[in-house]
């Protein structure tokens, strides 16, 4: 054996010891490249559904606005409605209950919201359908001169009528003579009361002045009461 084959056969021994006897094989470029491409996608398909995800949500939130601007202004009519027909204030607000069960089926995003409001609006269309089926008897929707006579008239007639059936009970005498003297200041008695009572029976919004034709209810309350005490007069002074 030759000094040159003595000295590399050990080292070539010793340089295989120390890496194990085995080479560590290199990686494809090929295969590194297919993954980048799997993760690439991957990630592509998640950024698209997170995408459509957002712009879903975005569309059903802007839908939902627009149903809540239906459905308040359908309710705010439909409330004038009620309140003409009688129905109190406090049944036309929503009680803490309805309020917790109304807030409950909407915690799951803009998509419940969207469908509450959409079952909402149709149990409103419901109820106005129904509202416009029965027959109403609405005299606050009726002319405001119209509508006050109804009022002025009744009371207005109240005393006349009381001050003829006295006299035509008793005559002439003491009982026709109090009840003419007790019916001069009735004609302003039966128009205060009749201004009161448009106030109570037929209701406006705040923004609007209710029209009580104070000169009309005025002129109803006097022109009887001035034609039976005028009658009553002469026929006393006949007697």
């Amino acid at each position: 054996m030759s000094p040159k084959a003595t000295a590399t056969g050990p080292g070539r021994q010793r340089v295989a010891a120390s890496t194990g006897g085995s080479v560590p094989a290199a990686v494809e470029p090929s295969t590194a490249w297919a993954e980048y491409l799997a993760a690439a996608r991957q990630l592509d398909g998640v950024r698209r559904s997170a995408a459509a995800a957002a712009g879903e949500q975005a569309r059903s939130a802007e839908t939902a606005r627009e149903e809540l601007t239906v459905v308040r202004t359908g309710l705010a009519s439909q409330q004038e409605r009620l309140r003409e027909l009688g129905v109190p204030a406090i049944s036309l607000v929503p009680s803490p209950p309805e309020v917790s069960e109304a807030s409950r089926s909407m915690a799951g995003g803009p998509a419940a919201v969207l469908a509450a409001l959409r079952a909402a609006r149709g149990r409103a269309e419901a109820a106005d359908a129904v509202l416009a089926a029965r027959p109403r008897f609405r005299p606050g929707s009726w002319p405001a001169r119209v509508r006050n006579l109804l009022v002025y008239g009744p009371l207005a007639l109240v005393v006349p009528l009381i001050q003829v059936a006295v006299y035509a009970a008793t005559g002439v005498g003491p009982a026709s003579v109090a009840a003419l003297i007790c019916g001069l200041p009735m004609p302003a008695v039966a128009f205060v009361a009749g201004w009161v009572g448009i106030g109570r029976l037929f209701r406006v919004s705040p923004a609007e002045r209710l029209d009580r034709t104070v000169r009309l209810g005025a002129l109803v309350c006097l022109v009887p009461a001035v034609l039976v005490t005028a009658g009553l007069l002469l026929v006393l002074l006949a007697g």
